[in-house]
């Protein structure tokens, strides 16, 4: 069982750039990009809720559970 992160689609969604997004939570984009792209051990709750403030949406919105 595998977390996937899938915060390009909630981007898309609420047609925002990552870099804007990089610069409201307050990490680099390289940070940033490590976790769109799910090469990151963790995330701290505080940058969790950050994003899902900024994307106006719950940590299941850009978090699901890979099951194979």
């Amino acid at each position: 069982m595998n977390i996937k992160v899938t915060l390009n689609v909630m981007l898309a969604k609420r047609n925002m750039k990552a870099k804007d997004l990089a610069a409201f939570v307050g990490i680099t984009e390289q940070n940033l990009s490590l976790l769109r792209t799910g090469k990151v051990k963790g995330v701290r709750f505080s940058t969790l809720a950050r994003i899902c403030e900024a994307l106006q949406c719950k940590p299941g919105d850009i978090l699901d559970v890979d099951l194979d």
